[in-house]
């Protein structure tokens, strides 16, 4: 059986293998899988990405899947029971920044119609595609992820620095940061 060469971090364990194969770099626009990423990816501040992901049911659970009308109508006691689940990560700010980053989501829908529009707006609705050889070549943050993160700041979101939203631009597929020679790379994708 032939082997694969994929991104270097996709590592071995079978769901990074999975994120990298059919997730990371393709372009999303539905709007509660945004709100999931967009809170995946604060929750990691500080950790390493394969813990969220081994986390991300239990997630799914403890949020109602991520729908940001129920996320923004939490409470404290809501806060605690979350603060108590031992399978999720327990931060009282992480928490708290899903709850006040639920609210201002529901403001940009309903200012743009959805979160979609707003986000896709930065790249005019096309996916950054670059062509990296090797992990040096990818960045943290980029000085569209700074506009980003300073737009979204402004809007009341937290856990949202620079670092973090070029990797939810990564994740989203705004931005596609495959090695260039790896398969899941957009230019490689249906290649046999």
């Amino acid at each position: 059986m032939e082997q694969v060469r994929r991104c270097e971090w996709a590592g071995s364990d079978p769901i990074y293998i999975d994120y990298h194969d059919n997730e990371w770099g393709r372009p999303v626009h539905d709007d509660n899988k945004l709100f999931e990423m967009l809170i995946l990816e604060g929750m990691q501040a500080g950790l390493a990405w394969i813990a969220v992901l081994k986390k991300r049911e239990a997630f799914r659970e403890a949020f109602d899947g991520f729908h940001p009308n129920k996320v923004a109508l939490y409470d404290e006691t809501k806060v605690e029971e979350l603060l108590s689940d031992a399978g999720i990560i327990r931060h009282r700010g992480k928490i708290n920044a899903a709850i006040g980053n639920a609210k201002a989501f529901l403001e940009i829908q309903k200012e743009y119609g959805s979160f979609d529009r707003f986000l896709w707006d930065y790249v005019g609705g096309t996916p950054i595609i670059n062509t990296p050889e090797s992990m040096a070549d990818i960045p943290a943050s980029t000085p569209l992820s700074d506009r980003i993160s300073k737009d979204l700041k402004a809007r009341g979101f937290k856990f949202v620095g620079s670092t973090i939203v070029y990797a939810f631009m990564q994740a989203v597929g705004m931005v596609d940061d495959h090695m260039v020679w790896c398969p899941c790379h957009t230019h490689n994708r249906g290649k046999a």
